[in-house]
């Protein structure tokens, strides 16, 4: 199995995490968590190391470790993910533990209603690979199987700083009702950011999460445009829909939110993800420009134009600055 480079590892940029808590995300076992806790494998925040810090089991150290194992067998954690998804690629990440982390590791997957239990049967998704110290470790998973659960092996213990499971939620649309408002670009029905002219402060997937941005960090924002213009990012829909309603939310961002947006829309096929941003200049308007305010919802209903089925919106910021979150309100394509 071949280690990527993160220039390789495209499938970081193009993909959800799957494994993050908001999500609803959670690791439900693992063998042995007796120096480190088996739920900072999957925390939102990057590793960190703090020297002098140490707890009644010894060093403490931010992610999941295992004891010493003085006998056969190897460690194992098992990650629920809050929605099941297609498996993308994976980051193995190992930042900090340099003389107590995992020789190697392999990840399994399976698909089951509740929990697994003795009886479920697991396929491997990530073969064994060799890990490194205080290293992140990039792999492309080749499967198109839907998951709900994963099950991270470490060889034969050892600690692990973060698991990121990078991929798409699988949203089974053909069970939902074609008449219900959803919200199409939502992180929770599969919506994605897949490209920005500038992500400085955040990637533009953050403003697709559930609920209301938990500070100015929870968004996507762009750095001082110091130049003519105006900064953009392009959203993937979950599922191919007519848009009727609109919020920008700028909480938050108070001497940094945009002077206003508007909104560009189509309906792709074919082509590439770099084609894409090409075309976006010339698709259709979906929302004129709108004056923003400060730390506030913005709703538009009435401003919003009937452009048909669309799925993919390109959000333009004028000229730059923070966005909390986008909500775009519509039925989807039958």
């Amino acid at each position: 199995m071949k280690l990527l480079t993160a220039e390789e590892a495209g499938f970081v940029s193009r993909y959800t995490d799957l494994a993050q808590p908001r999500l609803g995300s959670e690791v439900i076992y693992a063998t042995d968590d007796f120096f480190a806790d088996k739920a900072r494998l999957i925390d939102p925040a990057e590793p960190v190391f703090i020297d002098d810090k140490y707890d009644d089991h010894g060093k403490w150290m931010d992610g999941w470790e295992s004891r010493r194992k003085r006998g056969e067998g190897y460690d194992h954690c098992i990650i629920r993910l809050g929605l099941p998804g297609i498996v993308h690629g994976v980051n193995i990440d190992t930042s900090h533990f340099t003389g107590n982390f995992p020789p190697a590791a392999s990840i399994d997957g399976c698909y089951c209603e509740g929990d697994p239990d003795g009886e479920t049967v697991w396929q491997e998704i990530v073969p064994s690979v060799t890990l490194g110290a205080d290293s992140h470790h990039l792999v492309a998973v080749e499967s198109e199987q839907t998951w709900s659960h994963l099950r991270l092996n470490i060889y034969p213990d050892g600690g692990v700083a973060r698991l990121r499971v990078y991929g798409q939620i699988n949203c089974n649309w053909e069970t939902r009702d074609p008449n219900e408002i959803v919200d199409l670009a939502a992180l929770v029905n599969g919506g994605r950011g897949i490209a920005a002219n500038n992500s400085h402060y955040g990637s533009p997937t953050n403003i697709l999460a559930p609920g209301r941005g938990v500070n100015m960090g929870d968004g996507w924002e762009t750095r001082r445009r110091r130049e003519p213009g105006n900064d953009w990012a392009i959203i993937a829909l979950g599922h191919p829909g007519t848009v009727s309603a609109i919020e920008v939310d700028t909480a938050h961002f108070k001497g940094n939110f945009p002077e206003g947006c508007t909104l560009q829309a189509a309906y792709m096929k074919g082509g590439t993800e770099q084609s894409i941003i090409t075309q976006s200049m010339f698709w259709k308007t979906l929302l004129p420009e709108q004056k923003l305010s400060m730390d506030a919802i913005h709703k538009f209903e009435h401003e919003v134009q009937d452009i048909g089925p669309i799925t993919h919106v390109r959000l333009n910021i004028i000229p730059d600055g923070g966005i909390s979150r986008l909500r775009l309100y519509g039925k989807i394509e039958q």
